[in-house]
């Protein structure tokens, strides 16, 4: 039993972390957010409410200046305040931020946004876990170690999320008559302002795919949504 104990407590601590974590990002969130009033951004969140029957969707600034939209674990939708001053400031247009939230919708409906708080406490314990294991055959590089595995698990499984939000994403977009055009030019953008931060980082290291592949998957699901429609 006591060579379990590592591995137990490891998990303990994943629980805990889960729980403190989903606690801390409520709070902060509450604490920091006020309701959107755009109408503009009204006016295509409302089409978007209809294409998915519901009455309405709520969407939240999040005050910080980061460009960045969110997804809680509560399923709340958010668009920083530094995004929508881009909006504002004209350099991101009313369908390109509607994308934005529509992305963001897909976590929550995918059930992406709750599991990745999991996923992250998890990804804690997994690392002690490792981190204990390790140490005793490699004495100094085992917590190294678990670091970079775990680190790679949570790139991997974060950007197969992206890619299941964007399909959603794009879906939705073209049911509520907005269409992928501002998905698709608004990638281009994120691009331009994030290159510095990016660098020349392999694709398979960084949590979010490459924006020329977001691009070709979008366009690869309207070739196949072009092809289902002639066929009817």
């Amino acid at each position: 039993m006591l060579k379990f104990t590592p591995i137990l407590l490891a998990l303990l601590y994943g629980l805990l972390m889960y729980r403190f974590s989903a606690w801390r990002t409520a709070r902060e969130l509450d604490a920091r957010s006020t309701e959107l009033a755009d109408p503009v951004l009204r006016r295509l969140t409302d089409r978007m409410a209809a294409a998915l029957e519901l009455p309405r969707i709520r969407v939240n600034i999040y005050e910080v200046e980061p460009v960045n939209g969110l997804a809680a674990p509560d399923g709340r939708i958010f668009i920083t305040r530094g995004f929508y001053n881009r909006y504002r400031a004209g350099e991101v247009t009313a369908e390109e931020l509607a994308s934005v939230i529509a992305h963001e919708l897909g976590h929550v409906a995918l059930g992406h946004s709750r599991r990745r708080m999991i996923d992250f406490s998890g990804q804690n314990a997994l690392r002690t876990a490792l981190a204990m294991v390790l140490s005793r055959f490699l004495p100094g590089l085992g917590a190294y170690l678990a670091g970079a595995l775990t680190s790679l698990l949570a790139a991997r499984l974060s950007r197969a999320d992206e890619y299941e939000a964007d399909a959603y994403a794009a879906a939705l977009l073209v049911k509520a008559g907005i269409g992928t055009g501002p998905q698709k030019s608004l990638f281009a953008k994120l691009e331009r302002l994030t290159r510095s931060n990016a660098g020349a980082m392999p694709a398979w290291l960084m949590s979010h795919p490459k924006t020329a592949e977001r691009i070709r998957a979008i366009e690869a699901l309207e070739a196949k949504w072009a092809k289902l429609e002639n066929k009817r």
